[in-house]
């Protein structure tokens, strides 16, 4: 029950919102009730009949000489009325579908005085009778429409109410998820390397709770990959000196197919203890972002294989810049290449550059991956099947873990699809422009 009352909460601030949306919500209706007074009926709208009234009992209670000078001082002083003194004569007709009830007029006159609704064009019409029989013609105004029932106060009221009520909780909305908003984007950025900023701690308690336990989450994972690193890199180490003391011993073997077989497995032994350090470095130690020419680096790429004799082909613009890790690419590249050259005869390297991203291809005509094993592929120590996998001795099945990590570290994407009529291509889709949270990095 406290917490509704603990503002720095989200319970407090939705229940403060609630509490300030009914307070204004009560405010606006009152000053509505204020300015229109619905609580003092208006008079019913007469249509000038008591004035009607006035002047006819006035003409008919005055002398027969006084009454056109009397009736031209009504008509100045209310022209609406049309007062009229008519000549003697018949009795004019009456209009049956004028649609006007005189029976009010007839109460309020009295029954001394006649009244006829007449036909005219111009609107009501009436001729009145007065007692000694003189006859006078007078118009009747038209009712006041009504006010619409959208345009009336009320209405008016409600429609302002509910805009600023919405307009009101839009705005705390916004407020209350901003801080969630800011806090999923710092969370997308996190990485292990200890180059993205901590998770920003404010907003409601509950989210600077929150971030103060992935904060310190975050310490603890960091702690431990640095711990994990460490403690392979003595082992590394400490295996180098027996792994040399054994080589050593091996070259006195006097039987060269054992001493071979010897040399060999001391030789994968090392080979594998340098690609694991070398993972883990890569995960920890990332390179700074630069501008650099895409283009001329995989060019680089394919003359280096080609001088050691390999098939590889380059297909792509000359020059194409971005903002990357010039050296993890390099190598991220590489470890694809010296993939397909393994397992095919010829590679080929095509870049792609678009407005935002760039797609770099590495296809090979080898006999390609199992739709099963693509996916498990990008996992650290996987290899693929019995199809690409003809050496055991050719790898360790780090290659694809580390050029993943690095398309990963640069925001982009690593993924394998098939090449037809056979082979596979893996493709590094990557932004050209870096946010300013892994260029810091």
């Amino acid at each position: 029950m406290m917490g509704l009352f603990n503002l720095r909460g989200i319970s407090g601030q939705i229940a403060a919102l609630v509490v300030v949306s009914i307070a204004a919500l009560h405010l606006i209706i009152t000053a509505g009730f204020l300015l229109h007074r619905p609580d003092q009926a208006e008079p019913p709208p007469d249509r000038g009949h008591g004035t009607l009234v006035t002047a006819v009992q006035l003409l008919g209670a005055a002398p027969a000489s006084e009454r056109p000078r009397l009736s031209a001082d009504i008509a100045r002083a209310f022209p609406q009325l049309g007062i009229e003194i008519l000549p003697p004569g018949p009795m004019p007709a009456a209009d049956e579908a004028g649609g006007f009830n005189p029976h009010g007029l007839q109460r309020r006159l009295g029954h001394d005085y006649r009244i006829i609704a007449l036909a005219s064009d111009s609107g009501r019409k009436l001729s009145i009778g007065l007692p000694d029989g003189m006859m006078i013609s007078a118009n009747i105004l038209p009712d006041r429409p009504r006010p619409p029932f959208l345009g009336g106060p009320w209405m008016m009221t409600l429609l302002f109410a509910v805009i600023s009520v919405t307009l009101l909780g839009l705005w705390a909305a916004r407020a209350l998820t901003a801080p969630l908003s800011s806090f999923a984007r710092a969370a997308e950025s996190f990485s292990l390397n200890g180059g993205a900023a901590p998770l920003p701690e404010r907003g409601p308690e509950e989210i600077r709770s929150v971030a103060r336990a992935l904060n310190r989450m975050r310490e603890r994972i960091s702690g431990l990959i640095d711990d994990r690193t460490k403690m392979l890199a003595a082992i590394s180490h400490d295996l180098r000196t027996p792994i040399t003391r054994m080589r050593l011993r091996s070259e006195f073997i006097e039987d060269e197919t054992h001493r071979g077989r010897m040399l060999d497995d001391l030789d994968q032994m090392r080979s594998m203890l340098e690609s694991v350090l070398s993972f883990l470095r890569n995960g920890n130690r990332l390179e700074a972002m630069t501008l650099a020419d895409i283009a001329s680096t995989l060019q680089l790429i394919t003359d280096q294989f080609a001088d050691i004799g390999r098939k590889v082909a380059y297909d792509g613009p000359a020059h194409a810049m971005a903002t990357v890790r010039p050296d993890d690419l390099h190598r991220a590249v590489t470890n694809l290449v010296e993939n397909a050259v393994r397992f095919g005869a010829e590679a080929v390297i095509r870049l792609r550059v678009a407005a935002d991203h760039l797609t770099i291809d590495v296809e090979d005509d080898g006999p390609g991956i199992s739709d099963a094993l693509k996916q498990n592929m990008l996992q650290p120590f996987v290899r693929g099947d019995e199809a690409r996998n003809m050496d055991e001795t050719a790898g360790f099945g780090l290659g694809l873990s580390i050029t993943n990590a690095i398309a990963t570290a640069h925001g982009g994407t690593l993924s394998l699809h098939d090449r037809q009529p056979h082979g596979l291509v893996v493709r590094i889709r990557l932004p050209v422009r870096q946010q300013s949270e892994r260029c810091a990095a």
